[in-house]
């Protein structure tokens, strides 16, 4: 992980047109990551570089400034817009709620848990260092679903939740499912004031709809929601301004999104426009360009995922959070957060608790998600080394294919 100092406050207030013709056409790990508010425009940069380049194809052209301005934008750019923010909200709104006896048969029952303990970790890293400086912690769940994360702010101790999302039915069952959990609280038991609001983080400033306005928050978390909102760079900036605009000196700005550097090195080795197995698959329109904004994809994960998603280019990323007063903190692939937080007890502990990986021994005495026997030729070889306890925890190949996208 390298140490990078960040340039004077001259440098940082450059034009974006400027910092994206400096930036290097070279795709960076980018999921899990942290970003921390700054009210000066001095501090570190930990970043991790990658050496596989892309061909820019027409990157340069679509980094002018005529194309940053909203306007200069063609007409019928606003309408692609709307267009896929009503699909990816019409998408959310269908998604069927499964009780936890139909999840557990799922064949990605354990890729779920396990993206689960990522956000669970990452999440509560988040509020463990907030809380070094203050007890009252307020935070800003950007994309929330339907609700997924309450428990884990819940757990956090927070004091103050405020929940967006695009689609209004999943924000409506996010409220219930807030209700519920405060229904259920025994006398005396602590849970935080919440506050819901449907809206397109991308195109709608957050702010004007918070019942206080001037509300500051030490914790923005957008998890697998950011990478919609590079279809453009309006779209791209304002929900940049939403994460961060209302972030307290000091506060962060934390998430998970999909690595594009491994989502363009899976399609340059494929010899289609798509790539994938019977878990994921993604489909680019074609090979060979990949502009700064707009370039799509479609992505399809077994039950849960059906639609268009963009690709975020880090390095122009980290220099649009620059605008906003953001430093990097740090960014990891999925992978490198596994093999880094697992060192930690407790969150071996939770991983085994939340069943994020599957138990698999050579007996045959368990039903495994997958009848592929390649699917688990990893375990056999790692169990054939002595490495390990029966049974060993893992993933299918499968679901690890999928899960290290990110």
């Amino acid at each position: 992980m390298a140490d990078l100092t960040k340039t004077e406050e001259q440098e940082a207030e450059k034009s974006l047109d400027e910092e994206v013709e400096k930036t290097p056409r070279n795709l960076e790990a980018d999921s899990g990551i942290g970003w921390e508010g700054d009210s000066s425009t001095s501090g570190t940069v930990h970043s991790t570089e990658n050496e596989k380049e892309v061909d820019g194809g027409n990157q340069d052209g679509r980094a002018k400034r005529k194309n940053l301005d909203p306007q200069d934008e063609p007409p019928k750019k606003v309408v692609s817009i709307i267009c896929h923010g009503q699909a990816v909200a019409a998408h959310y709104n269908e998604l069927q709620e499964v009780g936890l006896e139909k999840r557990s048969q799922s064949r990605i029952f354990y890729l779920r848990n396990f993206n689960n303990w990522t956000k669970s970790v990452l999440i509560g890293e988040f509020i463990d260092r907030v809380r070094r400086k203050k007890n009252d912690i307020t935070v800003l769940d950007l994309g929330c679903g339907k609700g997924g994360d309450l428990l884990k702010w819940k757990k956090g101790r927070i004091k103050k939740l405020v929940c967006t999302d695009i689609a209004d039915i999943s924000v409506q069952q996010c409220k219930q499912r807030y209700e519920d959990m405060k229904a259920r609280c025994r006398y005396n038991e602590r849970i935080f004031d919440a506050e819901f609001i449907q809206a397109d983080s991308t195109k709608d400033l957050l702010s004007s709809k918070y019942n206080d306005p001037d509300m500051r928050f030490d914790i923005c978390s957008c998890q697998f929601v950011y990478h919609y909102s590079f279809e453009t760079y309006e779209q791209a900036d304002m929900m940049l301004k939403n994460a961060c605009g209302n972030l307290s000196p000091g506060g962060y700005f934390i998430g998970t999104t999909p690595n594009s550097f491994e989502l363009v090195k899976r399609l340059e080795a494929s010899e289609t426009n798509s790539f994938g197995n019977e878990v994921y698959s993604v489909k680019f329109e074609k090979k060979g360009e990949y502009p700064l904004f707009g370039c799509k994809y479609d992505f399809h994960l077994e039950e849960v995922v059906d639609v268009p998603e963009f690709l975020v280019y880090f390095p122009l990323l980290e220099e649009m959070a620059k605008k906003h007063g953001m430093k990097l903190v740090y960014k990891m692939t999925f992978r490198e957060f596994y093999e880094e937080k697992i060192k930690n007890e407790e969150h071996k502990m939770l991983l085994r608790r939340m069943q994020a990986l599957e138990p698999y021994s050579t007996f045959g005495d368990s039903r495994l998600v997958s009848d592929k026997p390649d699917d688990y030729e990893h375990a056999k070889e790692f169990i054939k080394d002595g490495k390990a306890k029966l049974p060993l925890g893992t993933l299918s190949k499968s679901e690890w294919e999928a899960t290290s996208k990110y």
